[in-house]
């Protein structure tokens, strides 16, 4: 058995009081932990070497991520990240000693005196955060890596714009046109028995930048629908400078929907959820398609222009 602890055979609820929480905490033995590592390093300037590794010991040895509060520790000094700590069973990922709920209050100290620079520095971001505000910039930074947004499948592929347009074209095999306006025709025979369908996505190059188009079928509450809308490859703020128009119609009548692309930061679901796009009854959708409404064939034209 290791020393400082029970074997972890099974998982051992913690007991610990508050004041045991306090008296725990300080007295950890430090001397055979990996804090004595960072403490020499931090006695000094920090150089290169020394720097890596105080970010090897922010690791955390289960999901190799950073630790952020609460880190926890078991009684040889191991450290593991509050998530992971669930996910091992309070179990030490090294020793296999219990963790019970001691925290590591001298790495959370090192982690806050820290100054990282973004993940994405390789992709374009230069900045530099505090260890504590560096996961939240991450999180929103414009040079973050996009989502694949092709919704006919879960695809976990990201990357950068033009990476991400070869992805739909090779691996995808996506419609690509060249143009701000286009005529699409979707058709389904059984529509009636079709309650969730999504379409092949279509993605237009124009001015210089990528637009895609969704269609498909889900429902609002019971009411069968059809779904059209636009998103743009990029972010938010330049979504915004382009507006764009879809239209349906037929036996002498007209339907039309106007609005701004949203960002592909935005998931498909969540924009179809939003409803933010051309929502048109199944009904009213097959009695432009015209015939004995037992089939659509339904026609969309868009359009997209540049706000000055």
């Amino acid at each position: 058995m290791a020393p400082g602890g029970g074997s972890c055979k099974e998982v051992i609820e913690s007991r610990v009081t508050f004041s045991d929480y306090d008296m725990a905490t300080s007295s950890v033995d430090l001397r055979g932990s990996p804090l004595r590592k960072t403490a020499t390093a931090l006695s000094g300037n920090l150089g290169s070497t020394s720097m890596n590794d105080v970010h090897e010991l922010l690791e955390c040895p289960v999901c190799v991520n950073l630790m952020y509060p609460p880190i926890y520790q078991c009684p040889n000094g191991h450290t593991v990240c509050s998530t992971c700590k669930t996910r091992v069973h309070n179990c030490c990922p090294t020793c296999r000693n219990e963790l019970g709920n001691i925290r590591c209050l001298a790495l959370e100290k090192v982690a806050k005196s820290l100054e990282l620079p973004c993940s994405y520095q390789i992709l374009g971001c230069h900045d530099i955060f505090p260890y504590y505000s560096k996961l939240k910039h991450e999180k929103n930074c414009r040079y973050r890596p996009y989502s694949c947004p092709y919704a006919g499948a879960e695809c976990s592929v990201t990357g950068d714009i033009p990476f991400l347009v070869m992805h739909l074209k090779n691996d995808h095999r996506v419609d690509m046109h060249d143009g701000c306006t286009f005529n699409h025709r979707y058709v389904k025979s059984n529509p009636h028995e079709v309650e969730n369908a999504t379409w092949m996505l279509t993605v237009f190059n124009c001015f210089g930048r990528q637009f895609c188009l969704h269609f498909e079928a889900f429902h609002i509450g019971m009411a069968p629908v059809y779904m059209a809308f636009l998103r743009f490859m990029g972010d938010e703020d330049e979504a915004r400078q382009f507006s764009y128009s879809l239209e349906v119609g037929g036996s002498g009548r007209k339907f039309m929907w106007q609005g701004v692309p949203r960002s592909i930061r935005d998931s498909h679901r969540k924009v179809r959820d939003s409803q933010d796009g051309l929502i048109i009854q199944r009904n009213l959708a097959l009695y432009f398609s015209g015939g004995d409404r037992q089939e659509l064939k339904l026609k969309v034209a868009g359009r997209i222009w540049k706000e000055q």
